[in-house]
């Protein structure tokens, strides 16, 4: 599958990969920092962004995505940030290609099986009649009692293609929420992945415990784990600075 992405820097080349309901448009002023040291390629996974909808969707898909990407765009060796759902790519690729990841940084989460999380998510979009609607805010407004955190509302509108004269989700909901607990599944079972590698995790979230430090690094022998205190799951919109810190040292960044 042809991936959507987006490119700005030049030098080594650094990947990013979102999380779900998220897309390239997220780490846009991220990637615009790390220019200044890379070529920095972020991605739109399937049935994301503007990629391409598809009514399958795993680990295997997603890796074997990134590598035509790769393929297309001339790139043997890149180094990988990947945020939630997009980390768990990031270590399923460096399985299944570990040859093509010069180093890997993994974004607030385990390679273990997740609990279902996002059930609630998915009804609430789902339930929005959107041909009612003409504008972002009144979609917003309609979400309010579903999803009351203003933050995540934000966040999950920025899917809402409001371009043409009907507003349409980019997202295609239907097919993730089909495919969602293929996404929970843990990966890199039963494995050692030797690659340097970078866990950061919240501080304030609960998606990487103590005893996930204990997996990462029975897979990932040459891990390092960073906790960034004050920050929750999105590590990388709460804490930006530290965040950026973080990776210009991990991947030597001058």
């Amino acid at each position: 599958m042809k991936l959507h992405y987006q490119m700005v820097g030049s030098g080594q080349a650094l990947v990013i990969i979102h999380g779900l309901f998220g897309s390239s448009d997220n780490w846009r002023a991220l990637a615009k920092q790390l220019a200044h040291y890379a070529k920095v390629i972020t991605v739109d996974l399937r049935n994301h962004g503007r990629s391409p909808h598809s009514p399958e969707q795993n680990y295997q898909l997603m890796s074997d995505d990134l590598a035509e990407l790769l393929d297309d765009l001339n790139l043997d060796m890149v180094d990988i940030i990947g945020h939630s759902l997009g980390g768990k790519v990031a270590m399923a690729f460096s399985q299944r290609y570990p040859q093509r990841v010069r180093k890997l940084m993994v974004v607030d989460v385990s390679p273990r099986q997740y609990q279902d999380e996002h059930s609630n998510i998915f009804n609430a979009l789902l339930g929005v009649n959107l041909s009612r609607f003409s504008r972002r805010n009144e979609v917003d407004e309609a979400l309010k009692l579903s999803i009351p955190d203003k933050t995540v509302r934000q966040f999950l509108l920025m899917n809402l293609d409001v371009n043409g004269e009907q507003l349409n989700w980019r997202i295609n909901l239907q097919a993730l929420f089909a495919i969602y607990p293929q996404l929970l599944e843990p990966v890199c079972q039963n494995t050692e992945i030797k690659i340097d590698s970078c866990f950061i995790r919240g501080g304030r979230s609960g998606y990487v415990g103590d005893d996930d430090v204990t997996l990462i690094s029975t897979i990932f022998p040459n891990a390092e784990i960073v906790t960034i205190e004050q920050a929750g799951h999105w590590v990388h919109a709460e804490e930006p600075q530290l965040f950026i810190d973080k990776v210009k040292q991990f991947f030597n960044y001058d």
